[in-house]
Parts: C-alpha cells; sequence; structure tokens
C-alpha cells in the first residue's frame, strides 16, 4: 500500500458492510485502525500485514461525543466515513420520523465527524477525508427518495469541503458505489401500507433493489479504492466503483433529464 498521509486511520460504520472491508483492508496493509460502531464488542487485535483494528462503540449521531471521542483518540491521518442506513418507501407516504432518522444517520452523523475532525487536520496542515456517498447520490431511485438526498448532501458537502480545504493541506473525495452484496438489503427500512395506491410499484421496485443488491460487488472493491485514494496527494472529487458505473456516469452526463427518467423508471418501476 502507498500512503501518503499516514497509518493511523478512523473508519465509521466499521461493524459490518463496507466499513467492515475497510477497516480490515487498511490494517493489513499496515495501518493502525480505529473502527467505530454503535454495537460491537471492544477490543483491539493485530491483522496479518503489521497493523491493527481497534474496534470501539461510538454513535456518530451523538455529537458531543464524536468530538470527545476525536479529542480522546486522535489525531487521525485519514477518515474513511462508512456509517449509514436506508430507509425506503413512495415519498407521498413515508413518515417523516424515518426521513429524519435517514438524515441524522447518513449526513449529520458523517458531518460531525468530519467537523470534530478538521481543526487538528487543518493545524497539521495534513490529512484525507473519504465520504462513502453512492451511484444514488447522482441518480436518485425511485421509492429511496431520501435515501438518495440523504447522499445528494453528501456530495455537495464534499465538493464544498474541498475548495474550504484545499489551502490547508486537507483532502476529501466521496466514493460512489453502485449494488453492493452487504448486510445493508436486509436492514433497509421499508414503510409502504398494504392499502396503499403503490403497493405493488413498491414492492416491485425493493425487489429489483434486492435481486441487484445481493448480485453486486464485494465491499472489498470499495475498500480497494479506498487504499488507493490514500496513497494520492490529490485525489478526485468523486470515484464511482467500477468501470460499469464510471462508463454510467459519462453516459448520463450527456443524457437528457427525460431520457434518463424514462430509463430508470424501466429499471425499478
Amino acid at each position: 500500500m502507498k500512503n501518503v498521509y499516514g497509518n493511523r486511520v478512523l473508519i465509521t460504520g466499521a461493524s459490518s458492510g463496507i466499513g467492515e472491508a475497510c477497516a480490515r483492508m487498511f490494517a493489513e496493509n499496515g495501518c493502525s485502525v480505529t473502527g467505530v460502531s454503535r454495537h460491537c464488542k471492544e477490543e483491539t487485535r493485530k491483522l496479518p500485514g503489521g497493523g491493527s483494528l481497534a474496534a470501539k462503540r461510538l454513535d456518530v449521531t451523538d455529537e458531543e461525543a464524536v468530538r470527545a471521542f476525536a479529542a480522546s483518540e486522535g489525531p487521525f491521518d485519514i477518515a474513511v466515513l462508512c456509517a449509514g442506513m436506508g430507509v425506503a418507501g413512495p415519498l407521498e407516504e413515508l413518515p417523516m420520523s424515518e426521513t429524519r432518522r435517514q438524515m441524522e444517520v447518513n449526513y449529520f452523523g458523517t458531518l460531525a465527524v468530519i467537523q470534530a475532525l478538521l481543526p487538528e487536520m487543518r493545524v497539521r496542515k495534513h490529512g484525507l477525508i473519504l465520504v462513502i456517498g453512492s451511484i444514488a447520490g447522482r441518480v436518485s431511485i425511485p421509492m429511496q427518495s431520501q435515501y438518495s438526498a440523504s447522499k445528494y448532501a453528501l456530495e455537495a458537502t464534499v465538493d464544498a469541503l474541498r475548495m474550504e480545504l484545499a489551502a490547508y493541506g486537507v483532502r476529501a473525495s466521496i466514493l460512489e458505489p453502485g449494488d453492493t452484496k452487504t448486510g445493508f438489503t436486509a436492514a433497509r427500512a421499508s414503510t409502504v401500507a398494504e392499502d396503499s395506491i403503490y403497493h405493488d410499484l413498491f414492492e416491485k421496485s425493493i425487489a429489483k433493489m434486492a435481486h441487484d443488491e445481493q448480485n453486486g460487488k464485494s465491499p472489498d472493491s470499495v475498500a480497494k479504492v479506498a487504499l488507493r485514494l490514500a496513497g494520492r496527494k490529490n485525489p478526485p472529487a468523486r470515484c464511482p466503483i467500477g468501470a460499469d458505473y464510471k462508463a454510467l456516469m459519462i453516459l448520463l452526463k450527456f443524457l437528457p433529464d427525460r431520457v434518463r427518467e424514462f430509463i430508470v423508471r424501466k429499471l425499478y418501476l
């Protein structure tokens, strides 16, 4: 592993999925990794490759706890922010409480960690922040409007962050996985009433999503990209995961909105 930032790495959402893959892979490449999640057995273990992985409990939606954690456990050279969850349902019927929960974890939780780490990184003029976004952050998915909105918000945050911190040596990039085989599928919170006019469309859409995710890429594919970005002094603003999604993002730049919408409707509705 070529690493131009340092070997102290913080991974959020590290107990499963993409976060677990990133924590393991950075540790196997010689890094001292602190992996946090809400529910885990707190322990530290050595991994082949010379690195270590310390599992610690932290709820990223608790701003005070996040700041206290950063002060006591830091400094960190690299942060890979993977904590997230998904809420699905027709926008008209989705409870506001579910949307708030979606944003608290995916957006505000990520923002809280970034804000807690930035002062120390800025003073040292050194650091890398990698945010796990989603292709859904650039192509909104029907029946997952608020999940898509949370990832759209992260896209905007990373764009602004890159400009604000460029003069201070802190770099940031957002990774954009598509369908990935993780426990995210089973954990997705779905909301639709049996008598909803959207019920059949919702069931079809969710079935398509679940099928594609469970036949998708390994979370290791995302971790490998995160490792590569740790070796770049000037990482790209955004990084779709896989040649297929890179090609899709290029194609979408040239398609009219009505054509893009037609394609997505055909896929999911």
